[in-house]
């Protein structure tokens, strides 16, 4: 058993245990009315996923038939009387017997298929925890066994008592004043000294009166000693400050480092779990992996665990054509999933992609229609934008799967993916693929503690928003402001672009409908907030500071959906975290009149938005064509595969992909390589297009015959060097 194998099996036994208690503890409040059905289904749901993901078929289809009987519950087909309770319970204590077989046994073995109502069993030895065996060592170094909950409070600790630290630094700056104003006395005293010492001597010489000139040096002397205290309590208490929040800073890093883990100890294993899944339902899907080896906090990869395992099964089930309905539309027989994580801006950036049919949206917007989330529409009115329909599929129940399966997720919906990422204060994005395909984006932090958030003020409360959702900060003339049906609006360049943005109050948006629009000496605050390619700017009474705050998951009550949490302020007043993406939607939803409209809407996406470079592979080798395919992929190209010039010709002659470059063979049956270039050089349409021709033969004059037909670029195999083909391909695009 590899190390990463049982570091996955820890992870889920923990996982198991939790899910089986939760369950066991609704059950014991059935009869008293208290059991939440939704949370005991999805947790027989996230608990066949994770069984999928570890590759132990029988405690999923265990977890598969009790997401079943808690559906009935659900829908009112069956009851949760005491003898479903009993099959219910017979099910835990399998599971927990068939995960116990696995941990305790030395090499893998075959497990026993379950069924509906396990039939009656011989007692055996139950396990204790502590004869699970730990997760193994990795490398050389010593290891300690920690509480991942215990790990948690520590942290959370710690990053109280920097925050405490922080706003600690208010001592700092009153003594500080004092100090400044100690020095301010002094310098007064020195003037106001010499004065009253003279009139103390004419004093004495004209009336023989007693001096004070005893008693003033003694009360400056006492002053200059004063001074002195207070500049040096002044100076080490400033020191000391910086010491211990340097030292805090420290510790808070090196346990944010113990908390981080490799996203291969969760994802690792959802490879494996698509390939089953598109097994079983009849497809050939090529599954992808990248950037596993990222560090992310535990906590955000749980939480993540079960939205990603959603999308990926999305991908199949949504996605990937059967292999002749693929061939026929002129793509790979074999469907393709990406998942692929970065980091981007100092967050995570989670991408699952795939080259399938993308976003369904009449069926979209039928569905929407049937839940009264549009209004159906006119013949010949047209469409709403598509932003409008895909920001719909994360509304809870919303599904449009045709028939409810293992497969579909049971018509879930993508909503349990807008909750997850919620609750992190991230943000998801779903959005169709050039040429064909859908992609989902999620982006959170990297931790779960912390989020640096800029706090604003709107009619006298204050709200956190996040800071990585803000564009710009604005301070706009009231004058400037135009209108468009009755709604404010401002005009401001984006990526080169001069977009109408909507101008939103924010109080009206969290609850305030009367608050008046906020404006100060003529002019009006606003952020700048954005979600895919919609734009609004959010007016406000203030803007505050930008910190980095503990961010709890409290929801407010009414305004759940636009809410991600609280954080306490110096005053101990909570305060709002709000959802950027959600507040876009939110208004898109409201004002969907000016959101058909386009107001607001980039029409070219951003930077990381825009569409990637196609590079056509054109080779008979399945050895070549997988080589540079993953050497492509790895810059960041899509890429095409031909297996010779007909094949070639007919993808570019298609339509259904842009082709930006094509690398292509000479030596191929059908159609070699310098057919295929003097039949792009003849097309008008595809004359334009570079080729690169790579091939086996050094011989001169294949290399001037291959230039003469037009050729881009002429690459030998003999001495392929990966650089040298990345490099020419750069001077080529």
């Amino acid at each position: 058993m590899t190390d990463i194998r049982k570091q996955l099996l820890a992870a889920f036994e923990a996982e198991h245990r939790e899910h089986l208690q939760a369950i066991r503890t609704a059950l014991d409040h059935a009869g008293e009315g208290g059991i939440d059905l939704t949370d005991v289904f999805r947790r027989a749901h996230s608990l066949k996923g994770a069984s999928r993901a570890v590759d132990l078929s029988a405690v999923e289809e265990v977890a598969h038939q009790l997401e079943a009987l808690f559906s009935q519950v659900l829908d009112g087909q069956r009851s949760l009387d005491d003898a479903t309770i009993a099959t219910v319970r017979q099910n835990l204590d399998l599971i927990e017997d068939l995960v116990a077989d696995v941990l305790n046994a030395p090499e893998p073995q075959t497990l026993p298929a379950p069924a509906s109502k396990p039939a009656p069993r011989e007692p055996e030895p139950k396990t204790s925890k502590s004869d699970v065996p730990a997760p193994a060592d990795i490398g050389s170094g010593s290891y300690l066994r920690v509480d991942a909950e215990q790990m948690e409070e520590l942290s959370d600790s710690m990053h109280r008592l920097l925050a405490e630290l922080q706003a600690d630094t208010g001592i700092d700056d009153t003594l500080r004043q004092i100090e400044l104003e100690i020095r301010g006395l002094r310098r007064n005293w020195d003037q106001l000294y010499a004065q009253v010492n003279a009139m103390s001597s004419s004093m004495q010489q004209s009336r023989g009166s007693p001096s004070f000139a005893p008693r003033l040096r003694d009360f400056d002397q006492g002053l200059k000693v004063l001074f002195r205290k207070v500049s040096a309590l002044s100076r080490d208490r400033r020191q000391s400050s910086w010491s211990m929040e340097q030292a805090a800073r420290q510790v808070r890093d090196n346990i944010d480092r113990v908390s981080l883990v490799s996203a291969e100890t969760v994802f690792g294993g959802f490879g494996h779990m698509v390939r089953e899944i598109a097994r079983k339902a009849g497809r050939d899907v090529t599954v992808r992996s990248l950037g596993l080896d990222i560090q992310v906090d535990r906590q955000v990869l749980q939480a993540l665990k079960d939205p990603v395992m959603h999308l990926l099964r999305n991908a199949v089930s949504h996605g990937a054509e059967p292999p002749e309905e693929r061939l026929a539309r002129g793509k790979p027989e074999r469907a393709e999933v990406i998942l692929e994580l970065a980091s981007r801006g100092g967050r995570l950036a989670i991408s699952i992609r795939d080259d399938g049919r993308g976003p369904d949206l009449p069926r979209i917007e039928q569905v929407a229609v049937d839940r009264g989330l549009l209004q159906p529409r006119d013949t010949g009115h047209p469409p709403p934008m598509i932003d409008q329909l895909l920001s719909l599929v994360f509304t809870p129940g919303f599904s449009t799967a045709g028939e409810v399966d293992r497969l579909s997720g049971r018509g879930m919906g993508l909503s349990v993916v807008a909750e997850a990422v919620r609750k992190l204060q991230g943000s998801v994005l779903l959005r169709p693929r050039y040429p064909y395909g859908t992609e989902v984006l999620l982006n959170v932090p990297f931790t779960a503690a912390r989020q640096p958030l800029l706090l604003l003020e709107a009619e006298g409360r204050m709200f956190g928003l996040p800071a990585h959702a803000v564009e710009r900060l604005l301070r706009l003339p009231a004058d400037t402001l135009e209108s468009v049906e009755g709604r404010p609006t401002v005009r401001i360049e984006i990526g080169g672009q001069d977009v109408v943005v909507p101008v939103v109050t924010l109080a009206a948006l969290t609850g305030s409908a009367n608050a008046p629009f906020p404006t100060e000496a003529g002019y009006v605050k606003a952020v700048l907030v954005r979600h895919g390619s919609r734009t609004c700017a959010l007016a406000v009474n203030a803007f505050h500071d930008v910190r980095t705050m503990l961010v709890s998951d409290v929801q407010a009550i009414g305004l759940t959906e636009l809410v991600s949490g609280t954080v306490l302020l110096d005053n101990e007043m909570p305060a709002l975290v709000l959802s950027p993406d959600r507040l876009v939607e939110h208004w898109v939803r409201n004002e969907s009149r000016l959101a058909a409209g386009g107001l607001g809407l980039t029409q070219r996406a951003p930077d990381e938005e825009r569409r990637a470079r196609t590079i056509l592979v054109v080779d008979d080798s399945i050895t070549t064509r997988t080589l540079e395919k993953s050497i492509l992929e790895a810059q960041g190209y899509e890429v095409l595969l031909s297996v010779n010039g007909i094949d070639a010709l007919h993808v570019l002659r298609s339509g259904e992909a842009m082709v930006d470059l094509i690398i292509a063979d000479v030596e191929m049956p059908r159609m070699d390589g310098f057919g295929l270039l003097q039949a792009i050089k003849n097309d008008p349409r595809l004359s334009p297009l570079p080729v690169i021709l790579m091939t086996s033969r050094a011989d001169p004059d294949d290399v001037r015959r291959g230039l003469d037909l037009g050729a881009s670029a002429y690459i030998t195999k003999q001495k392929f060097d990966q650089r040298e083909l990345l490099a020419t391909i750069g001077q080529v695009l």
